[in-house]
């Protein structure tokens, strides 16, 4: 069987933001069927990671290359990366006043294949994903985020990623905000959606996250570069010396 090669290569990535340099040169490579946890102390640049890698406009590469299925994306808009199969879970989802989630997921599914789907069709695979979710029927008719709390904020995320079915999900941050309930649901569903076919990037400031979803690698990103990978075995680590014992890290 001919190697599909990696799903996410980035190489040497350098981003500044209003001319403040942020990341100073990040490479991270992942494939299919892996989920890499991105962990670092407030500041160091993971987030700025998570939007670039969706092509957020406001920052600005400023050297490196970020290729996804093996084709350089470093210059292309966020709608074509979501397009191809990449997908951001916000740290902060936004409300969407006016707009039912099924309306929602009706839109984002046409763009992303090129169907049509008929409300009816969109609501069945709709309801068929909240079952597998554990989630109320109830969910599909509210308007985006509107009035959600926040574990409702992150299960509706989840919800998205079962029915537009991403190759690559990004995950910035997901555990902001959880009480321990709400991070157990929102962490099974992404075990249940993690597979062969799909990678997923999980960005986190904290290891409890990762009691619940089991990183196949472990990057810690230090002052804009990743100082060290690992197995889970370093997140344990992390939880037990902090960040502080990275900072003088040379890079790998």
């Amino acid at each position: 069987m001919t190697d599909p090669g990696p799903l996410l290569a980035i190489e040497g990535l350098h981003v500044s933001v209003d001319g403040q340099p942020i990341l100073q040169g990040v490479d991270l490579t992942t494939h299919r069927g892996e989920i890499h946890a991105i962990m670092g102390p407030n500041g160091s640049g993971k987030s700025t990671l998570a939007k670039v890698l969706m092509g957020h406009p406001g920052y600005e590469v400023t050297s490196g290359k970020i290729s996804f299925k093996g084709e350089d994306i470093t210059d292309t808009d966020p709608p074509t990366r979501a397009n191809m199969g990449m997908f951001l879970a916000f740290q902060y989802p936004e409300e969407i006043p006016g707009v039912s989630v099924v309306n929602f997921l009706r839109t984002a599914l046409s763009n992303r294949t090129g169907v049509d789907y008929t409300v009816l069709e969109l609501r069945l695979r709709v309801m068929d994903a909240m079952e597998s979710l554990g989630m109320d029927a109830s969910f599909a008719d509210r308007y985006v985020n509107q009035g959600f709390s926040g574990g409702e904020r992150k299960r509706n995320e989840v919800l998205q990623m079962a029915v537009l079915e991403p190759e690559l999900a990004i995950m910035d941050e997901t555990d902001s905000g959880l009480d321990i309930d709400a991070l157990r649901v929102v962490a099974e569903g992404v075990n249940r959606l993690a597979g062969a076919e799909r990678g997923f990037v999980v960005i986190t400031h904290y290891q409890r996250l990762l009691d619940y979803i089991t990183p196949d690698h472990v990057h810690v990103l230090v002052d804009g570069r990743i100082v060290q990978s690992g197995g889970p075995e370093l997140a344990r680590q992390l939880e037990e010396e902090g960040y502080e014992a990275f900072r003088a890290a040379p890079a790998p």
